[in-house]
């Protein structure tokens, strides 16, 4: 519990939103956005289902009153404990589970998701999925499948290691597949993949509206991110068409889609969402909140704020400011935002990468800042250097702090900037320094940009529109959940057999 609860409105929906390694238990945009949602809405009720990495992980936000459950759902630590069937129930689950693998790795059986991913959810509610998916039967059937000629994955000889380690990547992501899913008022995915499970689950068992709001394309940086992964080819199949087959489903079952900017749009057009379903909302800021960050530092600074993470490109800006350095030998580069875990050989590569560009004592990390203003103050000029986006909340900060920008040219960001920034192409370092040089060496123009960035936040990005948007929408879904239920037959809501048939240890 979180203090005296609000007492809602008498037609307030309730809402359970859910994520996926941001709020409540870490900072950064997508964080921000979620608290700014729930405590602009005090009258809603939320709940909140999150995808965590251990479960061990502290609340990093004071909750509002109006937040009146958190659930973590850790895909790593201890393995949920369960016994796995056997004879007849076995044989059937690897009937399924087969069908599964198949829609993952060949198009022709794309069809048999939905149906084969929710047998996977009932074993899951049973307690039985993780010992089924870690015993020797389901590792053949995933060999046997790589293997079959027709898939890609066989000219790769898959190995036994990569079918242990394949096997090991896949149950430590469905574990949302077991999730206490809401049966009433409306579900909110902050973003596709792994965080939209509980979501489908619950509009599949209970007819529960589903909202996603895609802040980056979840797919798009899952394919970015498996670039580097040390995994083999059949691996990386695998997963990322479990990837991609979330994002189908999410797609097909959302009653509404919400993307921060129109470059996302067209991706979950593309992906298949009609475009009736589809209603963009941007992030915004409140201007009185982020007011005019004041002096400039009087040593030439660039500044950048956010988390330490390979999706944000720190190692192009650390190129670009080695070739500023060459032209301003005076000036600095500070990089303001935690590491979360996992990140520490980032971060570390980052640090001897300015070393060996003869640039380390001019680079620091300063960490968390208490007061995220401080972070753009601290700079003549912010960077956005990211290779993937959707409409971040720093730049529109910097924006209102009337600070001028140099950004890469992802997601939602020209929206964003208009004409009152620079915008580059994304891993371009001689682009960026360019870009960056042009606005240190001319204050009439950083000042004429970072007034014209401020009237556009006040103009078009404000935190009033987006709690507003999000307001609308709720009661609309809601609204639209009790006609439905009003003119349904009189079938009541529940577990499918195949769910309480896994949950009654059937032999």
């Amino acid at each position: 519990m979180h203090g005296p609860l609000a007492a809602p409105a008498a037609d307030a929906p309730s809402v359970t939103l859910l994520t996926e390694g941001t709020y409540p238990h870490s900072h950064g945009g997508v964080s921000v956005w979620c608290d700014q949602l729930v405590q602009g809405m005090p009258d809603i009720p939320f709940r909140i289902i999150a995808v965590t990495g251990t479960g061990r992980e502290r609340l990093a936000w004071t909750l509002p009153a109006n937040v009146r459950r958190v659930d973590a759902l850790p895909l790593w630590g201890t393995t949920p404990a369960g016994r796995a069937p056997r004879g007849r129930a076995l044989r059937t689950f690897l009937a399924g589970y087969e069908r599964f693998l198949l829609s993952l790795l060949d198009p022709a059986h794309e069809g048999d998701f939905a149906p084969a991913f929710h047998r996977l959810a009932d074993h899951a509610a049973g307690g039985t999925l993780p010992a089924l998916l870690q015993g020797e039967d389901a590792v053949r059937v995933l060999v046997r499948v790589w293997n079959r000629p027709a898939l890609p994955t066989a000219a790769a000889r898959p190995t036994l290691h990569d079918a242990l380690t394949a096997t090991d990547l896949l149950e430590h992501a469905l574990r949302p597949l077991a999730a206490d899913v809401p049966a009433d008022g409306i579900t909110h995915a902050v973003s596709g993949g792994l965080a939209a499970v509980p979501g489908l689950i619950a509009h599949h068992r209970h007819g529960t509206p589903f909202l996603l709001t895609e802040h980056g394309i979840y797919l798009r940086e899952r394919y970015l991110g498996f670039r580097t992964e040390p995994y083999r080819w059949p691996v990386k199949a695998l997963m990322l068409g479990l990837f991609r087959q979330l994002a189908v489903e999410s797609y097909r079952c959302a009653a509404l889609v919400t993307p921060g900017n129109r470059y996302n749009r067209r991706w979950e057009e593309h992906g298949g969402t009609p475009p009736d379903r589809i209603r963009t909302v941007y992030n915004g800021v409140d201007p009185a909140a982020f007011p005019p960050a004041g002096p400039e530092p009087e040593v030439p600074t660039l500044s950048w704020a956010g988390r330490v993470d390979p999706i944000k490109g720190l190692d192009t800006l650390i190129r670009a400011f080695a070739l500023v350095q060459r032209r301003v030998p005076e000036a600095r580069l500070r990089l303001f935002g935690g590491t979360p875990r996992g990140g520490e050989g980032y971060r570390t590569a980052c640090e001897k990468l300015a070393a060996e560009l003869g640039v380390g004592d001019a680079v620091t990390f300063e960490g968390r800042v208490e007061d995220i203003r401080d972070a753009y103050a601290a700079g003549n000029v912010v960077m956005l250097s990211s290779i993937s986006e959707g409409f971040p909340f720093t730049l529109i900060e910097a924006m209102s702090c009337g600070r001028a920008t140099v950004s890469t040219d992802v997601g939602g960001v020209r929206e964003a900037v208009g004409d009152s920034g620079l915008v580059v192409p994304p891993r371009d370092p001689e682009s960026m320094a360019e870009a960056a040089l042009t606005l240190l060496g001319d204050r009439e123009l950083r000042s004429r940009m970072g007034e014209s960035a401020r009237l556009r936040v006040i103009e078009q990005f404000t935190l009033r529109q987006t709690i507003s948007a999000f307001r609308e929408i709720y009661h609309d879904l809601a609204a639209s959940r009790r006609r439905s239920v009003l003119f349904a037959p009189a079938v009541p809501f529940g577990p499918p057999p195949a769910m309480a048939l896994a949950a009654g240890g059937v032999r």
